[in-house]
């Protein structure tokens, strides 16, 4: 059949219909001397008035923000996009600098600049795709619109009591500040802050840094804002490092604890928000915006970030109207490197510790104390700095510890997170010197303790086997060291990677054969020529993983 067409019955002009008509033609007459588009929140002119040069199309800006600056950003592109003059519209996408740097990374991100919260995150970039396998991302970074200072956030109410002594870096390196450290990985402020923390402590002493990156990583909030909301509830007063745009920004909501910014006494760095170019992006508006972007201090400034240059007075509650001047500048390159330390040294292990109870352990040191006072202690600092999130389990050995076996296991590998469980390993390492007696069995224990790991692996973990001793092998029935070596080669698995890592502490230890263990699993020998050095070879054995087997 053919397509017909029916007329409609006539109907009567509604009311509604008729004041339509009468808005229309209000509107025609609105625009007969330039044709507006209703645009982004603001009228935007397809043709200018008379006299003006009229409008072909809308250029489209898209622009990454970091959203600690995202809003004022927004605000000034209104502003810049209601010029009838441009034929602009600008986009402004909120987004966590961590992600556009993924996507930047990977090639995907559709934008013609990104405002991130640090320089840093270009130097992350290049080396995300470097380990891709991609090229470097075409992207250019211009000057910064805008900075913040890394702080100390504390609880206004005990601004007081942490004011009783200097806040400062060396007193978080050294512990007697406790301080919450957002995720370095998705906070330019945290990592920053590593920064700055590593220019304060000794070169002559890596494990002082090394030390204090492990403190760091017991417990590591997600975010700045997780950080800022518990802080209050710790049980002893305690800071978080982050910016002090950050801390702004969560004392303007009402409900939150208000929040008070430290500046350390040796000086700070400060978070710089560049203006970056993604690919080949360039016209007169994206030139102009940046423009406009550079010289908005007071946009910025109302915001709670300083000028570029750290300039300008913010007035908001808990921050010091004009901030001290940052110290140090950021190297990205070298930020990059402490990050790669820090993934290294927080990674969640589940580690099994096999301690030697040999009646060797019941000599004195040098220091008048016994060598099992010695491991107590070493051993007491060292639980103190993992997270709740560490595996750990306990066995002890020395010989016929347990019928015909060499070793007795203590406590099996569970979380340090249960308190019934680190209360129990707590328990143990107190008990140690009541358990002393017998000769060394190293190597059959060695073994056992290996296949137990291997056997329980955990593919989510770093799964390692720690053995403490201060001798060599005295088992005379057990097997050899070429045996233990012979059989770590049949049981090694690339899918299930156990490293052994053999602590030595005395002069009677056998390092040789320690090296041997270690490198048939790729894991590490470690030695403490004088039993007080313990303590700091066991920061050596856990800081020094992912250089393995060949750090230096």
């Amino acid at each position: 059949m053919g397509r017909h067409s029916v007329a409609a019955p006539a109907k009567t002009p509604s009311r509604r219909f008729i004041l339509s008509i009468i808005a229309g033609v209000a509107v025609v007459g609105v625009v007969a001397s330039g044709v507006y588009l209703w645009v982004g929140g603001h009228l935007n002119p397809l043709f200018a008035s008379a006299g003006e040069p009229a409008c072909e199309e809308i250029e489209q800006l898209q622009i990454v923000a970091d959203p600690s600056i995202a809003a004022p950003i927004e605000e000034l592109a209104a502003d810049f996009d209601a010029d009838p003059k441009r034929c602009v519209e600008t986009k402004v996408r909120a987004q966590d600098s961590a992600d556009t740097a993924a996507e930047l990374a990977a090639g995907t991100l559709s934008a013609d600049a990104w405002v991130p919260d640090s320089s840093v995150w270009l130097a992350r970039t290049a080396s995300t795709a470097a380990s891709l396998g991609l090229n470097e991302p075409d992207a250019a970074a211009g000057a910064s619109i805008a900075s913040s200072p890394v702080v100390f956030a504390a609880p206004a109410s005990e601004a007081q009591e942490l004011a009783a002594e200097p806040v400062s870096w060396a007193r978080v390196l050294n512990g007697t500040l406790p301080a919450l450290l957002p995720d370095p990985e998705a906070s330019a402020a945290s990592l920053a802050s590593l920064y700055a923390l590593q220019g304060q402590s000794s070169p002559d002493d890596p494990r002082q840094f090394a030390g204090a990156l492990i403190a760091l990583g017991k417990s590591i909030p997600a975010t700045a804002d997780a950080a800022m909301a518990t802080v209050a509830s710790a049980g002893t007063p305690t800071v978080v490092l982050t910016s002090e745009a950050s801390v702004a920004a969560h004392n303007a909501d009402a409900s939150a604890e208000p929040l008070v910014a430290a500046y350390p006494e040796e000086g700070t760095v400060a978070l710089d928000y560049p203006f970056v170019r993604i690919g080949d992006a360039g016209s007169k508006n994206l030139d102009k915006l940046e423009t406009a972007l550079g010289t908005a201090s007071d946009l910025f400034l109302e915001a709670g970030f300083r000028g570029p240059d750290g300039s300008g007075e913010v007035e908001s509650p808990g921050i010091t109207p004009t901030a001290p001047p940052a110290q140090t500048e950021l190297d990205g390159a070298a930020q990059v490197e402490i990050l790669r330390s820090w993934s290294v040294l927080t990674l969640r292990s589940r580690m099994l510790a096999v301690i030697d109870v040999s009646g060797s352990m019941e000599e004195p040191a040098d220091n008048g104390l016994r060598r099992i006072d010695i491991f107590q202690q070493a051993a007491v600092g060292a639980m103190s700095k993992f997270s709740g999130e560490v595996e750990l389990g306990v066995w002890i050995f020395s010989t016929a510890r347990n019928g015909d076996l060499d070793y007795e296991d203590l406590s099996p590998i569970a979380p340090l997170a249960d308190t019934g469980h680190t209360q129990q390993i707590q328990q143990i390492i107190g008990s140690l010197p009541s358990r002393l007696g017998g000769a060394t069995g190293l190597y059959d224990t060695t073994l056992a303790a290996f296949k137990k790991v291997q056997e329980s692996y955990d593919p989510d973990k770093v799964n390692s086997v720690l053995v403490i001793t201060d001798g060599k092998n005295e088992d005379e029935n057990g097997i050899s060291l070429d045996q233990l070596l012979g059989e770590l080669k049949k049981l090694e698995d690339p899918t299930k990677p156990v490293a052994i890592i053999m602590i030595g502490f005395g002069p009677d230890t056998d390092f040789d054969a320690m090296k041997k263990i270690a490198a048939a699993t790729k894991g590490g020998a470690y030695s403490a020529t004088k039993p007080e050095d313990l303590g700091t070879v066991l920061v050596d054995a856990l800081s020094q993983r992912g250089c393995r087997p060949d750090c230096g």
